[in-house]
């Protein structure tokens, strides 16, 4: 039984066959399915996929590509969604220097807004970090004991060693099935299991040997073989690890 921890079933590459394809998981064995917000839109319609579905959980968000969009107001319209009793998690956020769709200044603005808002509604932060590793590692320490997961993450062993001993968790994608994979393989070969999760970031990244395809939760089981195989035990049993971890991290029993 799988927990995919972050997925993007909002996105209109679903939009033909959302449904069929959302009741066909449980009898994929997957488990769990957070759908993780890149906006207000987005996050309001996973709270609509976790009325819906019992399995599917939300995070409330806004992506750094649409941080321009948010105005003042937005994190108080944030914090009312959050109300909701399947939103887990705020996020994604963070800081994306390698496509700049925002401005620098305004990404770091909302980040700091919305790890306020995890800080103090007291649920995780989900961060999106791409080529701003050290601007991002100096904002996270302003919120010391925050917690929360960087997902697909794209950093070195040194970086993964700051951020777990400042307590956060590391999830990582189809992209550790690739060829040059050779840094996030090394970083989950020297973390400890208690702190990895899985995700697709679907439709987005599908593992080998899907590369190419439209990405789903049902491709996961790719992803925990290749955790097993680094960690010598059976994918049974990093499935089993990584849905416990999931479960610790989003407070879901």
């Amino acid at each position: 039984m799988y927990f995919d921890t972050h997925a993007h079933y909002e996105n209109k590459r679903f939009n033909e066959d959302r449904e069929e394809l959302l009741g066909s998981m449980q009898g994929a064995n997957i488990s769990l399915i957070l759908n993780a917000a890149c906006s207000l839109w987005s996050a309001k319609f996973s709270l609509k996929l976790a009325d819906k579905y019992p399995f599917i959980y939300a995070s409330v968000g806004v992506h750094p590509h649409d941080s321009k969009e948010m105005t003042d107001d937005t994190v108080q319209e944030l914090e009312k969604l959050l109300d909701h009793p399947k939103a887990v998690a705020v996020g994604e956020m963070g800081l994306d220097y390698h496509y700049d769709f925002s401005p620098r200044d305004v990404q770091r603005k909302r980040f700091r807004e919305q790890l306020e808002l995890a800080q103090r509604v007291r649920k995780p932060a989900i961060v999106h970090m791409r080529e701003a590793t050290s601007d991002t590692l100096d904002i996270i320490r302003e919120f010391r004991g925050l917690a929360g997961v960087f997902h697909c993450f794209p950093g070195s062993w040194e970086t993964a060693k700051i951020l777990l001993d400042m307590g956060w968790y590391l999830s990582f994608t189809g992209v550790i099935t690739f060829k040059n994979a050779r840094t996030a393989l090394e970083v989950i070969e020297k973390m400890p299991q208690d702190r990895l999760m899985l995700e697709t970031d679907c439709p987005y990244m599908a593992p080998e040997p899907m590369r190419g395809k439209r990405n789903s939760s049902q491709f996961l089981p790719y992803i925990a073989e290749k955790v097993a195989q680094i960690w010598g035990i059976t994918a049974e049993e990093a499935a089993a690890i990584t849905m416990e971890n999931g479960k610790r991290l989003f407070g879901i029993s």
